[in-house]
């Protein structure tokens, strides 16, 4: 059975974006429904730096059609901490603040690591094993991201597996891309988009992450794709062209 993928950008609110993705003449509260209706996910990074309430959830859902899937990005303060095995409160509070609103638009949720976290093997598996599985009666998804070149270790690749948890593929110049599939679906971070690029990223390489994602596919995942941060103000226009290019095959 063939996955499903889905290719957005990070978050819905930037300036550059209006007049250029967004009308100039579109409401800034109609622009998430704008953004969803042309994308098929957004990873939203707000959840990373602050808490939100069942209503907002609940509002952000109901203007999205069907199909559309938000990922979220962990807080900082369950992941920004020497110790990771005690992030057990932060996370609490984390799954308490009502994220279950998003119903079946809610995908995979996203721990990012700082550039500076080294791979501690024990207490990154205690940090895992916090992880809830389930919320309510729906299964979660988690992607782990992370920046150090410590990371690029057989054992911190079985300790994904094991728990059936993505590692994140990050394309950076810096980052190490740690190309092993350990779950039922894949997230990948495109962060090497050009502003001085109508699409963001050059043909080829936009072509090369097509196939990479279509083979992932192939093989079963689901996949989640998203323009980040190189390049933000085409990052729209690059989640547009590989849907396209995804059209295509």
């Amino acid at each position: 059975m063939t996955g499903e993928i889905r290719v957005g950008i990070g978050g819905w609110t930037f300036e550059p974006w209006r007049g250029s993705f967004y009308p100039s003449e579109l409401r800034q509260k109609d622009e998430l429904s704008w953004a969803s209706r042309r994308l098929t996910s957004i990873e939203v990074n707000g959840t990373y730096y602050s808490g939100f309430g069942p209503a907002t959830f609940a509002k952000w859902a109901a203007e999205t059609p069907d199909g559309f899937i938000f990922t979220l990005k962990g807080n900082r303060f369950c992941t920004n901490r020497k110790v990771l095995g005690e992030a057990g409160e932060s996370l609490g509070k984390f799954f308490a603040q009502g994220i279950g609103e998003l119903g079946d638009r809610l995908g995979p949720i996203l721990w990012q690591f700082a550039n500076t976290k080294k791979f501690d093997a024990d207490d990154f598996a205690r940090f895992l094993d916090l992880l809830p599985q389930t919320l309510g009666e729906r299964r979660l998804r988690h992607a782990l991201e992370v920046r150090h070149a410590t990371f690029q270790d057989a054992r911190f690749v079985e300790l994904a597996r094991e728990r059936g948890m993505a590692i994140c593929l990050a394309d950076h110049e810096v980052y190490p891309l740690i190309e092993a599939a350990t779950a039922d679906f894949v997230y990948a971070r495109l962060m090497r988009g050009d502003e001085a690029n109508p699409a963001c990223y050059p043909a080829d390489d936009l072509l090369a992450w097509r196939d990479r994602l279509t083979a992932f596919a192939a093989d079963g995942r689901d996949v989640f794709a998203f323009f980040i941060s190189g390049g933000k103000p085409r990052a729209p226009m690059g989640a547009m062209a590989m849907i396209e290019a995804l059209g295509e095959v």
